[in-house]
């Protein structure tokens, strides 16, 4: 008999109790019963339940009481109310103190049923959707995201990572399209599982059939013993197939198999094998193009083509440049022992100038080469690579011009710096080279104020 989940009925009504009892048992659910509000709680110190079903009028401990209590232990736990006419008040009363429902006497075990049901439902819906949100806040898979064309995405890959169905993450190089497929495969059900990649561009046609699908002993020549493949070492979680419009034509067939049979035929192997693997694919190509040129099967694109997200290159999303900035300087920082470091107004001015046409990746690698060659706690444009230093600006006053004073740049500076980084303290402090309390000084001094939501626009 299938589980649907643990119910605990409190009822003192013996024959009502066993009643419920047996007919909640007959639909799949284990069923726990209990006859007073004490025995209840006794009885979930022992078990774990999904939801309680409790009589309101008891004798030892009333159920508002009993409500009371399990609120204060599980403020998740579904608790249906059973009341007698007569006491629908109360019974109302209890659904404001947080009770999911309430069922007058006499009801019909359907409608007990279908409120169980939409319980379970609830609960398991806020359950995944905070393991989703604790996934997605994992410091592994930091993704800036102040900009709306990112947000958008964010919103499409918590949507999709539900989902069993192919992924297609489409962009620039160096968008971050492994991240996001990471950041997928976290907020999934298949988060337990492996999450392995593989560049289809990068290893040659003979040698790829075999790293994806696997092989046979004696298959070909140097196949001295059998190999899985990718995606059956990935079983239960999920394959990254980057850059897959490079695939060879003659590969593309194997994988339209994997995505409509769910089995894999390793090289040499007499039979195809089972598989229980999810594919998320990433290309900076146009694969419809590749499509109408025919190198790329029309029919694998439009299975691959399931869910499509696009990743906006970093010259799109102009809003997470200095995040992003803040974001590497704190990661690479703290791995090179140059924490608190910042960056010059001149370096910041070339950064924003940058093109970056090697997207979010370019950005990191120019920061990190920053640190490494930078002799101070100021990092300058000299630290930057070449082709950002092209676009540096002097930033120093026009000659002839009247001098400012220092409080007044300094002002103006930190309130620049918090506009880009929508009002995060600790981000502006490791941009300008503070500790948080030094920040705090400031702001006091030259009367900062939290910043309006209309300025973090």
């Amino acid at each position: 008999m299938t589980d649907h989940g643990t119910l605990l009925i409190v009822e003192d009504d013996e024959d009502m109790r066993h009643f419920l009892e047996e007919e909640l048992s007959d639909r799949g659910y284990r069923v726990i019963g209990a006859a007073r509000g004490p025995e209840a709680l006794l009885r979930l110190a022992g078990a774990a339940v999904d939801a309680v079903i409790t009589d309101l009028k008891m004798p030892e401990m009333q159920g508002d009481q009993l409500l009371a209590e399990l609120r204060a232990r599980d403020h998740d736990l579904p608790v249906v109310m059973i009341t007698a006419f007569g006491s629908i008040d109360s019974a109302v009363d209890a659904i404001k103190a947080g009770a999911y429902h309430y069922l007058a006497k006499p009801f019909r075990i359907e409608q007990l049923l279908a409120t169980v049901e939409n319980a379970l439902r609830e609960k398991r819906l806020k359950e995944e959707l905070r393991r989703l949100r604790e996934a997605f806040e994992d410091r592994r898979f930091t993704i800036v995201a102040h900009s709306a064309g990112m947000k958008k995405v964010l919103d499409l890959v918590r949507r999709a990572a539900a989902a069993d169905t192919p992924v297609l993450l489409t962009g620039e190089s160096g968008t971050g399209k492994e991240l996001l497929a990471r950041a997928l495969h976290a907020g999934s059900p298949r988060t337990s599982g492996p999450f392995l990649a593989v560049n289809c561009s990068a290893i040659p046609e003979t040698l790829l059939e075999s790293q994806l699908f696997g092989h046979r002993r004696g298959a070909f020549t140097d196949a001295r013993e059998d190999r899985r493949g990718l995606l059956l070492e990935a079983c239960g979680g999920t394959v990254l197939l980057d850059e897959i419009g490079d695939m060879p034509a003659s590969l593309q067939g194997k994988l339209l198999r994997v995505l409509q049979e769910r089995e894999v035929h390793p090289v040499g192997a007499p039979a195809p094998v089972k598989v229980d693997v999810r594919v998320v694919a990433a290309t900076h190509r146009d694969l419809e193009a590749l499509v109408a040129e025919g190198r790329f099967r029309h029919d694998l694109y439009y299975r691959l083509n399931v869910i499509t997200i696009r990743v906006p290159a970093l010259r799109e999303r102009m809003e997470d440049l200095v995040p992003l900035i803040a974001h590497f300087l704190e990661k690479h920082g703290r791995r090179l022992g140059r924490s608190g470091c910042a960056l010059s107004p001149e370096a910041m001015e070339a950064l924003r100038r940058h093109h970056w046409p090697g997207n979010a990746r370019e950005l990191e690698n120019a920061i990190e080469r920053a640190l490494v060659l930078g002799r101070d706690d100021v990092l300058w444009v000299e630290d930057l690579p070449e082709t950002v230093r092209a676009r540096a600006v002097s930033l120093a006053p026009v000659p002839g011009g009247p001098p400012r004073p220092l409080s007044e740049v300094e002002r103006e500076h930190i309130l620049h710096t918090l506009h880009e980084v929508r009002g995060n303290k600790a981000a502006a402090a490791r941009l300008l080279g503070l500790d948080r309390k030094t920040l705090y000084r400031k702001l006091e001094l030259y009367g900062i104020r939290r910043p309006q939501p209309r300025d973090m626009a």
